[in-house]
């Protein structure tokens, strides 16, 4: 298809006037910094074209209906003048139409419009070809109170930062779509990186916005399909179906949580950052999928409902194979989705032909992985050494260094070792269901040996969670007053049996 411009800028008089007559409007650097990223990222000179015109009551001329019409790309700026304006809506009614005619509005599941919020402007407010869209957000919106602020450098380097990459993810998206669109002739739609599929990153809440962002944004210049593509329907069983065919596109989930709880849709009973959730469940069932579930360290929570949910993820047994809860800073989350999609990516090996045999059967020491948190290293050591003593290799958890060889180091240690020894001492309640929890993914790293001898060792100090605790796949260990040989007698025959 030929068009003669690439982007046509809809956009309302009022939001270009400047708060400082000796700056330029809001619209008009958006327009200059766009131009002149992409023309970096096409290589070539960019055709965006505005109504420069200053007065909003001009009677609308119909040369804009015409270069509207012969626009690859609309841009719709929108504000709350925006929506009441029958200027842009018309501008926006004519290029739908002219796009229909061209083929339609949508090419390779991406729009030809798209929507940039200068400001909040509720959904029901937006013309119906805007709704579905989820727009490129130019603004931060205080959790807390609701209060926004627009990117724009009269509001510091910070805001000036926050608008530059905004519009650069702007561009990189103008320049894939306007490739596509303006190639010498069609051709097929690359297939998804890491083996024809997409990655859904759910929606979160505003307090992790930046997060999200950051995310989505690290997979896309990766060359990932990001989903979901649409802004999802606020009724509960439209927004269920939504997302189970997102995710059925989908080879990796990815879920942040805030600390606040999420909006619930009409007629579910739970929010939605659950509903997404638990429908990842429901797909990794069906086997080729990880689910990674993210809580933020530190994260402080008020509203009780928030902290309900995410003590049920905490304790959720469901976290088999192919599924991980992590509470640390966001850098370590991109690492464990970087490893997760590069192991996808590696060439699967044929399983060997018989069994590996166990560190006993090769060397005659069994050898015991022991789990525990860090504080708890120093209390550990009595019971490392007795273990060693009885003729057991001790292989301890490592907590420095990259933090993707760090968890390559652990699965390996769940994947070969005899037995797994977790001490509970003083790590948070919760810590213990959480790594216990994490013995069921061993089938998943691809241990082809008997399962290993689990046991649980219960360290001071002393609480009503310790000593509830039960679990059928372990022996459990009270070592409240210290070390005591006797418990251990039978673990040790066991291992070396």
């Amino acid at each position: 298809m030929h068009f003669d411009f690439d982007v046509f800028v809809s956009y309302a008089h009022l939001d270009n006037t400047a708060v400082d007559e000796h700056q330029k409007g809001w619209v008009a650097k958006l327009h200059a910094t766009l131009d002149r990223r992409l023309a970096q990222l096409l290589g070539k000179p960019s055709r965006i074209w505005r109504d420069p015109k200053l007065k909003g009551n001009d009677v609308f001329e119909e040369v804009l209906v015409e270069r509207v019409k012969r626009a690859a790309v609309l841009i719709s700026v929108v504000s709350p003048r925006y929506v009441r304006s029958e200027w842009t809506i018309r501008e926006l009614n004519e290029f739908w139409k002219a796009a229909e005619q061209q083929g339609g509005v949508e090419i390779r599941d991406k729009s030809r419009i798209f929507k940039v919020l200068k400001t909040p402007v509720p959904l029901d407010q937006q013309s119906p070809p805007l709704r579905s869209l989820i727009g490129y957000e130019f603004f931060r919106v205080d959790p807390e109170n609701g209060s926004f602020r627009e990117f724009d450098e009269q509001f510091g380097p910070e805001y000036q930062q926050k608008f530059l990459m905004k519009l650069d993810d702007l561009a990189q998206d103008l320049k894939d779509l306007l490739e596509f669109v303006e190639g010498p002739e069609p051709v097929a739609a690359p297939a998804d990186v890491g083996g024809g599929d997409a990655i859904f990153l759910a929606v979160t809440t505003l307090d992790l916005r930046d997060e999200h962002d950051a995310i989505r944004r690290d997979l896309q210049q990766h060359g990932y399909t990001m989903l979901p593509a649409r802004t999802l329907s606020p009724i509960g069983a439209e927004v269920e179906r939504e997302v189970r065919e997102d995710l059925a596109r989908c080879s990796m989930s990815i879920h942040l949580i805030g600390n606040h709880y999420s909006l619930t849709p009409e007629d579910a009973t739970t929010s939605l950052v659950e509903i997404q959730n638990e429908l990842a469940i429901e797909r990794a069932e069906r086997g080729g999928f990880t689910r990674l579930v993210w809580i933020p360290p530190g994260l402080q929570v008020t509203d009780p409902r928030q902290q309900e949910v995410i003590d049920r993820l905490r304790m959720d047994t469901r976290m088999g194979a192919g599924a991980d809860l992590l509470e640390k800073p966001l850098d370590d989350l991109r690492a464990v989705i970087g490893d997760a999609l590069e192991r996808r990516r590696a060439p699967k090996t044929a399983p060997p032909a018989s069994p590996a045999p166990s560190t006993a059967a090769s060397t005659g020491v069994p050898s015991v992985y022991l789990v525990y948190d860090q504080c708890d290293t120093a209390a550990v050591s009595p019971w490392a050494d007795f273990l060693f003593e009885q003729g057991v290799d001790v292989v301890h958890q490592v907590f420095e260094g990259d933090e993707a060889a760090v968890r390559e180091g652990h699965e390996e240690c769940l994947r070969t070792s005899d037995g797994v020894v977790i001490f509970d001492g003083a790590a948070h309640p919760l810590w213990l269901r959480r790594k216990f929890s994490e013995l069921k993914k061993i089938p998943g790293y691809g241990r082809t040996k008997p399962s290993p001898v689990v046991a649980v060792c219960l360290l001071p100090p002393k609480t009503l969670d310790k000593e509830r605790f039960r679990a059928h796949e372990a022996t459990i260990i009270p070592q409240w007053d210290g070390l005591s040989p006797d418990p251990w007698k039978p673990i040790i025959a066991r291992l070396k049996g």
